[in-house]
């Protein structure tokens, strides 16, 4: 499967923004109103294989589009970044780094259908675990 971020489809994608190294698009498909992604120009699949200069417009422009999400389309904005390359590429997963801009609301469609069953998952912190993932970075 080609890039989809490398072979940008016009007719199903939309870009509203090109700077030096990145690129701003909607998410399509998105999970809310306003999903919107900020994309490296240069094909790679993790933060660290970007140079300096990239990652600097790469978070300025995450920045700058947060804050245009929050004072225009609401109140709240998730920002999240996935490396998974244990799962195979498709519509829903691009080996290509992206970062989702998600614009929230208080009680919202993804926290009524997923987010809320979260607080199942959360457990407390305990003192083995702190030293064992200690050991390990």
């Amino acid at each position: 499967m080609s890039c989809p971020f490398c072979n940008i489809d016009k007719k199903r994608n939309t870009v509203i923004k090109h700077c030096k190294d990145v690129f701003v698009m909607f998410s399509n498909p998105r999970l809310m109103e306003g999903h919107l992604l900020v994309v490296p120009k240069r094909h790679v699949e993790k933060i660290s294989e970007l140079n300096e200069e990239e990652k600097k417009e790469l978070f300025d422009t995450v920045i700058e589009y947060q804050e245009k999400i929050l004072e225009n389309i609401a109140p709240g904005c998730d920002i999240r970044q996935h490396y998974r390359p244990f799962l195979k590429q498709s519509e829903l997963k691009v080996n290509h780094l992206h970062i989702h801009l998600q614009p929230r609301e208080f009680d919202d469609e993804l926290y009524k259908k997923c987010q809320i069953y979260h607080k199942d998952v959360f457990k407390e912190l305990t003192e083995q675990e702190i030293n064992k993932i200690s050991k390990l970075l």
